[in-house]
């Protein structure tokens, strides 16, 4: 299944992630619960068992449920889950040296630092843009952030998720319609590191940034539009969104 932040799961989360914010432990614990048991495919009991852990009171609870994330993430063994390896393994080992368990740190400890981060996602990539560009072309860094005034990107962004680069294309800067391309990277990628391990483990929305170009190699006519209620929605916490971008 791909990663949507209208899947009932996974609003239940944000909704009991905004709990935790507002300082309401016991009503987001029960959110967390009530999404877990609402949880019927992989990426769902992997993203729900992962929030159960952080909410249980002593470290042989918080293992048992990482253990159960680290499964599913095993299970569905895709770059939407592959980069929260090592953090899960990180936990677990913190956990076992607050319980003494020096033999199971030591093997967390050592399996986190052998953790690979790098990127094994083959595509195909998309970038949403309001450019009006052809085949052959190339995005290249150097654009300025479509979220904060004035910043000079780095890298050039993407992902492997079509709805995702529509919604991009949306939130883009520029006169003209949406477009979506189709792209190759033309060098190494990482994991953007604005959204990897952020509010949800690992990747998954399957975004992706590159210091070198994307060569534009087909255009996307047709994808998931997001409505202008839940446009306006998005906006909205891009004003509101303070935070520091990753460049």
């Amino acid at each position: 299944m791909e990663f949507s932040p209208k899947n009932p799961v996974i609003q239940l989360c944000l909704q009991a992630m905004k709990m935790e914010d507002n300082n309401e432990p016991e009503n987001a614990l029960k959110t967390f619960t009530q999404a877990w048991e609402t949880s019927s495919h992989d990426l769902e009991k992997f993203i729900t068992s992962f929030f159960m852990a952080r909410h249980q009171t002593n470290e042989a609870e918080e293992i048992r449920w990482l253990e159960l994330a680290l499964g599913f993430a095993q299970r569905i063994n895709d770059d939407a889950v592959n980069s929260v390896l090592g953090p899960i393994y990180e936990k677990m080992a913190l956990c076992y040296r607050q319980m003494n368990d020096v033999e199971s740190f030591e093997k967390y400890e050592s399996l986190a630092k052998s953790s690979n981060n790098t990127p094994t996602d083959q595509g195909p990539f998309y970038h949403g843009t309001k450019a009006d560009l052809g085949t052959g072309d190339l995005l290249t860094p150097g654009g300025i952030s479509n979220y904060q005034d004035g910043l000079k990107m780095n890298h050039i962004y993407f992902t492997a998720m079509v709805n995702g680069a529509g919604l991009a294309a949306a939130l883009a800067k520029g006169e003209g319609p949406d477009r979506v391309y189709v792209v190759e990277p033309l060098g190494v990628f990482e994991h953007d590191p604005n959204v990897t391990n952020k509010k949800f483990p690992g990747n998954p929305t399957r975004s992706y940034r590159s210091e070198s170009p994307l060569k534009i190699i087909g255009e996307i006519k047709d994808w998931s539009n997001q409505s202008p209620e839940d446009l306006a929605k998005w906006r909205k916490r891009l004003d509101e969104n303070q935070g520091e971008i990753i460049n």
